[in-house]
């Protein structure tokens, strides 16, 4: 944000320097509509996505999942009963329906275009309330191990979103991920692999073009957690603490600063500041 901040400065100069000062403030207020689509709509190209065992569904994103409709294995809405951790209340869907299977299974997706993707599988333990219960790895095209030896509850935990992310490219009639790389003829197929411990299953899936950075991502994980621990904490409360008024404004959380997202109308009250000034040094 700092280096189109900048670049905004240079190129006003320039524009003053040699074009007259109302179109230099028009060009200002262009670069900042830019700016502001840029910096919101900053996802990649959706090229397929399917909300697993369950019905169509658009998330917070803009991203529009499919039905699912797999003609074998089994879906299941087992966890419509819980409150799904680290995704919005609107988005919980995706992680509540999911499909299994008693064997190997797994989708097609045609790709007719070449270039980097990003494969985004979502997750959710729903059903065991234990490591090692349910354990199990994710193929592409029948040679590529992209996930090995997922243990959703391991990783998060019962109730908790768990994505995972594998960028992939397409090049030349060959599928690459990372060093590894197989023959590609126009489908990609996303394979869920059984293993001794129960059933594989997959919750929902997308597929971006794009890179890692062009993704959605979920609530960080250790922010989930401290906001389970002051909930719980708020319930441990004895009620006249709970309705207690403290005396005294808010104080702010020094770490709200942190968040990229908060100099967002900072810089667009600087842009709209800059030509404003300028026009007041012409009078």
């Amino acid at each position: 944000m700092i280096l189109k901040m900048a670049s905004l400065l240079h190129i006003m100069a320039v524009f003053q320097q040699r074009f007259s000062f109302r179109l230099s403030i028009a060009f200002c207020y262009i670069f900042l509509t830019w700016f502001s689509v840029s910096y919101v709509n900053c996802i990649g190209e959706v090229v397929y996505a399917v909300n697993c065992g369950g019905s169509a569904h658009t998330d917070l994103n803009g991203v529009h999942y499919q039905s699912d409709k797999l003609s074998f294995g089994t879906p299941s809405d087992y966890g419509k009963n819980l409150q799904i951790g680290r995704v919005a209340p609107a988005d919980q869907i995706l992680y509540q329906t999911e499909r299994y299977h008693t064997a190997d299974f797994g989708y097609s997706i045609p790709i007719k275009d070449e270039g980097d993707f990003v494969l985004v599988l979502k997750f959710c333990e729903v059903y065991f309330r234990g490591s090692k219960l349910k354990v199990f790895d994710v193929r592409l095209n029948h040679n590529l191990v992209v996930v090995k030896d997922l243990d959703i509850y391991d990783q998060v935990g019962y109730g908790i979103a768990h994505d995972e992310y594998i960028p992939f490219k397409i090049q030349n009639g060959q599928l690459k991920v990372g060093s590894k790389s197989t023959p590609f003829t126009g489908h990609l197929f996303v394979e869920f692999i059984k293993s001794y411990y129960d059933n594989p299953k997959i919750n929902a899936f997308v597929i971006f073009k794009g890179n890692v950075e062009d993704v959605p991502r979920l609530q960080p994980l250790e922010q989930h957690e401290e906001e389970q621990r002051e909930a719980e904490f708020e319930e441990e409360l004895p009620k006249d603490k709970k309705n207690r008024k403290t005396s005294g404004p808010k104080v702010k959380d020094p770490y709200e600063l942190d968040d990229g997202s908060y100099f967002y109308p900072f810089i667009i009250a600087v842009g709209l500041f800059i030509p404003t000034l300028l026009c007041l040094c012409k009078l």
